[in-house]
């Protein structure tokens, strides 16, 4: 009879995508979803994707939005969408871009898995479903045979830089991709960091670190804090303090 509190699904801690959708939400961009573990943008605190149909759709509907509403509308929105669900369904929409003359932007989200539905292979990664060696498919091949010239690649890491791309991007008359690419944080292969620590007479209180929604961050009695736990030391919420009160966690 005790009483639980909710807890809805949230991106894991040190999440690529995690940075990505602190940035789109900074922006204040319409964002057009896809069906993926990055769907997670869509809740509380980030609340950056504002629409979902089905695998592949979100390219698409970039298309027909930035068409139907003109060019005002494509400098203020993007499609998101997987790499997997890229090479399941969303390659035909890129065509679709390129062909019909679309200036919408385009992000892939490449995290180098099939993340949501338990770690299979897709044809990006270089292994079949039985994990035999094979060849692997770039998404920005794919883009640029497909008529795309405007694709570049930046790592959500780095929130300044992802911001920098989408600005330029948006400003393009022209289609464009940006592939954001790192590896899904729960991947054996991929090393974490030491979790990071807070001095808490640096910490101001001002909770600018929850903004990105990370579930190893805490406030206590008025401060932040670090589940170390939980804590991979990506860094994010180091770069969204101003007051430097996030130590260690050097990014990889």
């Amino acid at each position: 009879d005790e009483p639980v509190p909710g807890r809805p699904p949230v991106m894991c801690p040190g999440c690529p995508h995690r940075g990505l959708f602190t940035v789109l939400s900074k922006l204040k961009l319409t964002v057009l979803g896809d069906i993926g573990c990055y769907t997670l943008g869509s809740g509380a605190p980030l609340n950056a994707v504002d629409s979902v149909l089905c695998m592949g759709a979100s390219v698409g509907m970039a298309h027909g939005y930035t068409k139907v509403l003109g060019a005002d509308a494509a400098r203020k929105s993007v499609a998101v969408i997987g790499d997997s669900t890229f090479m399941h369904s969303g390659i035909t929409g890129v065509v679709n871009l390129a062909y019909n003359k679309s200036v919408a932007t385009v992000l892939v989200l490449d995290n180098s898995i099939t993340g949501m539905t338990g770690h299979q292979q897709n044809p990006t990664t270089g292994l079949t479903l039985q994990n035999e060696p094979t060849c692997p498919i770039k998404v920005e091949d794919i883009c640029r045979a497909a008529g795309i010239r405007r694709v570049r690649v930046v790592d959500p890491q780095d929130m300044a830089a992802t911001e920098a791309a989408i600005r330029e991007e948006l400003a393009a008359d022209a289609p464009s991709v940006i592939i954001v690419r790192r590896p899904c944080a729960l991947l054996k292969y991929v090393k974490h960091n030491p979790p990071l620590s807070i001095d808490p007479d640096r910490c101001k209180g001002c909770r600018s670190c929850m903004k990105i929604g990370c579930p190893a961050i805490r406030f206590v009695d008025g401060k932040a804090g670090i589940d170390p736990t939980l804590c991979v030391g990506c860094g994010l919420c180091g770069q969204m303090c101003k007051f430097g009160a996030f130590e260690g966690g050097e990014r990889k």
